[in-house]
């Protein structure tokens, strides 16, 4: 027969029982804890699409630094150039899943790319996994000076008097800056011809020039060209009115619902861990919440705005589908 054990020796028995589970889960807990804390374990390589100098190279390079004090690791902001993104975007959807290759990426890239470039050797939405929405980046509508037009409503009479004969510039075909313009000119029916250029330099200088009557691009690209009389500002395509520019109207006051605003947002390869996305996550929300980077991302022009990684999805994918019908119903083809 199995021994009996009396009240004392049971007690003692299960108490230990009892302390060796306690034991075992700190260390469970703290091996967890352990692990999480050296997330990263090497160095970190944020990949923008787009040249050094750009706005959204400005962004990433300023968050750099305070991820790297947080993660305890370098984090190298990688330029990789090229057809609109998509040089960017293949190499980050083939790189490792393990949390150390990001790539910042804009609207364009992000949403309008996938319907506006057939046969892309990849696929937003199986091969990356939204970690954030970072700003919001405010566009302006930018006239030459010269023009008599002080006012959307005085560009939309000028359109419609002159059929065919205004047009724009744009920073290259299928960029938001495009298909804001395209849909303004579709809404507000004014008829208005599209001008491509490779860069916002070259369709800024000639909208100084003369050669074009109006553009749409980032308030850090054309402002200077204000203050200093070269260009005149006549609204911002955001929803409402900017804190930066509180006199100036938004295109929406008159074009009752008109919006085109570029965001930037990181995703990372699909089959990043859940605890490499939230800790990413939180790390960028801390990062754009401290007082100097919140106020040097604003005198840029961008609003730090944020957002769960589900909401970022969802914005992407509403995103695609409303710059995809602007490009069917224009009939907007690459270039």
């Amino acid at each position: 027969a199995p021994p009996t054990l009396n009240r004392t020796t049971a007690y003692a028995v299960f108490r230990s029982i009892g302390l060796l589970a306690v034991a075992i889960g700190t260390v469970v807990t703290s091996a967890a804890a352990i692990a999480q804390s050296t997330f990263p374990a090497k160095p970190v390589r944020i990949v923008i699409g787009f040249p050094p100098g750009g706005g959204i190279d400005i962004v990433g390079r300023l968050l750099a630094p305070e991820l790297s004090k947080r993660f305890g690791q370098p984090v190298i902001v990688e330029n990789r150039a090229g057809a609109a993104g998509n040089i960017a975007l293949e190499h980050v959807a083939k790189s490792p899943a393990d949390g150390t290759t990001v790539l910042l990426g804009t609207t364009g890239n992000l949403s309008v790319n996938p319907v506006f470039y057939p046969n892309l050797p990849f696929d937003i939405g199986r091969d990356f996994a939204p970690i954030s929405k970072l700003v919001d980046v405010a566009f302006l509508l930018f006239t030459n000076p010269q023009l008599p037009i002080r006012s959307i409503a005085e560009l939309i009479a000028y359109a419609k008097a002159q059929p065919a004969k205004i047009n724009y510039s744009s920073s290259g075909s299928g960029g938001l800056p495009h298909l804001g313009a395209e849909m303004l000119s579709r809404q507000a029916g004014m008829g208005a011809l599209h001008v491509p250029y490779k860069g916002s330099a070259p369709a800024i200088a000639d909208l100084i020039g003369g050669q074009v009557q109006f553009t749409i691009d980032a308030v850090a690209i054309g402002l200077p060209h204000v203050q200093s009389g070269k260009l005149r500002a006549l609204a911002t395509t955001s929803p409402q009115r900017l804190s930066i520019l509180p006199d100036l109207p938004a295109v929406a006051e008159t074009v009752s619902g008109f919006e085109t605003v570029n965001w930037y947002g990181m995703v990372a390869p699909a089959g990043t861990s859940a605890e490499a996305i939230s800790r990413w996550h939180a790390e960028i929300v801390r990062a754009m919440g401290l007082p100097e980077i919140r106020e040097k991302l604003i005198a840029l022009g961008t609003e730090p705005v944020g957002s769960t990684p589900t909401e970022f999805g969802a914005l992407m994918k509403r995103e695609s589908e409303k710059w995809g019908r602007v490009v069917r119903e224009a009939n907007i083809r690459p270039d």
